[in-house]
This record gives C-alpha cells, sequence and structure tokens, in this order.
C-alpha cells in the first residue's frame, strides 16, 4: 500500500497564500479557489482544504475571534506561518513565481505583463507591485464579498480595493486587509481625494468642497444620497480605526 504523499515546500507556500486570500467561511472543498489550486498542484480539493483549515489554527486572528481551526497538523503549518505571516509580500511574491512555474509561463506572461511595464523601471520593483496590488484587491474585494461598501454594486470590473492609509504612508499596512475599503471607482476616487471621509461609526461625512455643488443634477443622483449612509462592513477585518482617524485628520481635513 503506498505511503501519503508529503507535502513539499512550494505546495505549503502556496496554499499559505491562498489562506491570506479567502475569508474562513469558504476554506472548503467546494471554493472555486480551491478547487483550482488544488488541480495546479496535484492535490485533492479535500487535501488543499484541510490543509487551509489547519493553517487557520495557526492564526490568532481566528483565535481571538473565538474560532478554531484544525489542531491535528497544525505543527507542520506553524513553520510557514512563522516565516511569513508578518511577511506578506515575500509569500505572495513566492507563491506567484512557483504558480507559474507549475504553469509553464515565465513570471512576466503569468502575472500578464508586458514590455512597456517595463520601460523606465527595474524588472522586480515592477514584477513585485503587481502582486502586491493584485493580492491586496483579493483579499479585499473577498473580504468585501465583491459588493462596493457604499454602493453594494458587485460587478468586479467596476470595484477598486481602496487604501485607507495610502500605499506610500505606510509600508507596513500595504498589505493588510484592515487599511482596505472595497468601493466602485466614483467612490474610490472620492475617498483617495478627500472628498468624502469615514467617522468612527463606518457613516460617510462629505467635505465642504462637495456641498458647495448641492443642487446640481449629478450630486443629487450620486452625492447626496451618500452623506451620513453607513458602510457596508466586511465578513472579516472590518476597517481599522485608526486608519480612518488618520485618513480623516490627514486626507480628509484638508478639504473642510
Amino acid at each position: 500500500m503506498a505511503g501519503r504523499k508529503l507535502w513539499t515546500e512550494d505546495e505549503m507556500i502556496v496554499v499559505l497564500d491562498l489562506y491570506f486570500k479567502l475569508t474562513f467561511g469558504r476554506l472548503n472543498k467546494s471554493t472555486p479557489e480551491v478547487i483550482a489550486l488544488a488541480n495546479l498542484i496535484g492535490r485533492s480539493n479535500n487535501s488543499v482544504a484541510l490543509r487551509l483549515v489547519k493553517y487557520a489554527a495557526c492564526d490568532p486572528y481566528i483565535i481571538n475571534s473565538g474560532r478554531r481551526g484544525m489542531v491535528s497538523g497544525k505543527d507542520k503549518c506553524m513553520p510557514y506561518w512563522n516565516k511569513f505571516s508578518k511577511d506578506k509580500e515575500a509569500l505572495f511574491l513566492k507563491a506567484e513565481e512557483i504558480k507559474a512555474r507549475l504553469s509553464h509561463k515565465s513570471i512576466e506572461q503569468y502575472l500578464s505583463l508586458t514590455p512597456e511595464d517595463f520601460i523606465g523601471r527595474e524588472r522586480e520593483a515592477v514584477i513585485q507591485q503587481r502582486v502586491n496590488q493584485s493580492s491586496f484587491r483579493t483579499m479585499v474585494l473577498e473580504n468585501y464579498e465583491n459588493k462596493c461598501a457604499i454602493t453594494g454594486i458587485d460587478i468586479p470590473e467596476l470595484l477598486v480595493a481602496s487604501h485607507i492609509i495610502p500605499w506610500s504612508a505606510n509600508e507596513d499596512n500595504r498589505l493588510n486587509p484592515a487599511n482596505g475599503i472595497c468601493l466602485s471607482p466614483l467612490y474610490d476616487k472620492m475617498f483617495d481625494r478627500g472628498l468624502i471621509g469615514i467617522r468612527e461609526d463606518y457613516t460617510i461625512q462629505l467635505s465642504s468642497e462637495l456641498i458647495t455643488n448641492i443642487g446640481k443634477e449629478y450630486y443629487i443622483q450620486h452625492i447626496d444620497s451618500i452623506k451620513d449612509k453607513k458602510l457596508r462592513l466586511p465578513i472579516e477585518h472590518k476597517p481599522d480605526l485608526s486608519f480612518l482617524e488618520y485618513h480623516y485628520n490627514n486626507i480628509f481635513s484638508p478639504h473642510n
């Protein structure tokens, strides 16, 4: 009788990558992303799902919420958790490189990068930026069930993973899902430019600059309707109140 196929380092890394990109309720064998990864690495759907819930047993966020993963097998996962949970940039890049290789593609092909993307820029920086942006978007949209937190629009092509504290202002929280809000492009732009702020009760405040346009047709249709509206909160990782305070004081307040 053949023994069990041991998990390789590459397999452990790509499953941990997927763990960070799924919400707890979707760590199961019927989730499309689980099925796709299982096919890529030659494992069963159930095997990948079990590894995911073993990673959940390593996650302080899950443990502190009163939930638990599968403790059996946790010891195999913990070294990878300790290595990568605080360095997601390294994890996400390594995982994309592994998936590209398994797909028989270059990393540039796998990330759909073109020669124009590299003009005047270093190759490694371009690849890391694309990986980070894609990973952050995946985490934030998953967290909000692919719906705009203001309008409820659920067309992925019309959704943006907005940073609360800008990408350039806080390197440590670039890939923190609590530093992201899923928004449609109009409201992403308003939030990014400080034309709307979010209070500590997650309600929207309009800037005085916006209010000067009261009475105009676009104001009535797209702006007045969101005044004091409460954000639709995500499944996990609510927007961090300290991040919202930073945005309110440093990005929103100058427009009032």
